[in-house]
């Protein structure tokens, strides 16, 4: 008797958990900013909604796809051909705060590097499991693989978008090496990219000017250093339990960016140690079912792309939650499924799709 397919329960219900909590967070952390710029407390909040809406919908119609299916050359290659079109158009785009990330298609605004993310995770999972006992090729596996991820990451820079580029390479450094790339390979991958990483880092003034305050941001502290003492002043007034949902103060126009990148200090804040330990327990459940699905999987392909999908969400919240506890210098990458934003709410729901696909297939 055949086995009846079932969706890993325990992830679905995380991911709704942290959506439901984004949009409540977005509300709270917007509202008297929204009113102050738009004329309603509601703005950000009912896109939210909107685009929690689409990506929800997205999501139950892709787990119900067999994800054996995106494993055909007539599915990768169109989607990758997609992605660097989308990346090369956004750069004619006009610009948002200096750059060029978003595209208007229509009434909505759609970030093409949030695509990128998912079809790089599909590409390498199709194509290395093609070239299985042979990962080691530099010539056949290793250099198709560095023209594709690198023509995307190049344009993701060009944006320019850093933060996102580092975010994708930390994605294909997870795939490779959990096809069993030699660490050598590692080695002189990252001292080949030292020079690169120096300039674009310590030779662009506004990184240079992040990497300063990061190291002491008390140093200028109306300056350079003025949003993570911010996000310092948040974290730490929260406490145990917090000041309560919606009686935050770092979140009235001190906190910049408080409903996208700094999602995660206003939750300390007004939910404290106990609401940011729940959040980082709720992606911890993430990489729990994920890796498990993918080690339940009987093909090379499913699970390779269970690991990409898994890195790509946890992996990115790990980071956004280091910029704001200071661990890290400050990157404008959003916090997945909790941050403002419809195209990384969009892309990241139907990365957690695919992912419970695989996890109905699993042993």
């Amino acid at each position: 008797m055949a086995r009846q397919l079932e969706s890993d329960r325990v992830l679905f219900a995380a991911v709704v958990v942290l959506v439901l909590l984004g949009a409540l967070m977005v509300f709270s952390s917007s509202a008297v900013m929204a009113a102050d710029r738009y004329g309603s407390s509601y703005h950000f909040l009912v896109r939210q909604v909107a685009w929690a809406g689409i990506g929800l919908a997205a999501m139950v119609a892709i787990m119900n796809l067999d994800y054996r299916r995106l494993c055909h050359p007539l599915v990768v290659f169109p989607a990758v051909g997609l992605q660097l079109m989308l990346l090369v158009a956004v750069l004619f785009a006009p610009t948002t705060n200096n750059a060029h990330r978003w595209l208007a298609l229509g009434p909505v605004n759609f970030q093409p590097s949030e695509l990128t993310k998912v079809v790089l995770v599909l590409f390498l999972a199709y194509f290395l499991q093609s070239r299985k006992g042979a990962i080691n090729d530099w010539k056949h596996t290793l250099l198709p693989i560095a023209l594709v991820a690198g023509a995307s990451v190049l344009l993701v820079v060009k944006e320019p978008d850093l933060g996102t580029s580092l975010a994708v390479l930390l994605i294909v450094a997870a795939m490779l090496f959990a096809a069993g790339l030699r660490t050598s390979y590692f080695a002189c991958a990252a001292l080949a990219a030292l020079p690169l990483l120096y300039l674009l880092v310590f030779r662009v003034g506004y990184r240079y000017k992040r990497i300063l305050a990061f190291l002491d941001p008390y140093a200028d502290p109306l300056g350079k250093g003025f949003q993570i003492i911010q996000s310092f002043i948040a974290v730490g007034t929260g406490g145990i339990s917090g000041v309560g949902l919606m009686e935050g103060k770092q979140k009235l126009f001190y906190l910049p960016e408080p409903h996208t990148d700094f999602i995660f200090a206003v939750i300390g804040e007004e939910l404290g140690f106990l609401g940011t330990l729940a959040v980082l327990g709720l992606f911890g459940v993430i990489l729990w079912r994920g890796l498990r699905a993918s080690a339940g999987c009987s093909d090379e392909f499913g699970r390779l792309l269970a690991i990409g999908l898994t890195v790509m969400l946890v992996g990115q919240a790990l980071v956004n939650m280091s910029v704001v506890l200071g661990l890290l210098p400050t990157k404008g990458i959003p916090l997945p499924l909790v941050s403002y934003g419809g195209s990384s709410l969009l892309m990241s729901l139907v990365a957690v799709g695919i992912l419970l696909n695989i996890s109905q297939h699993s042993s």
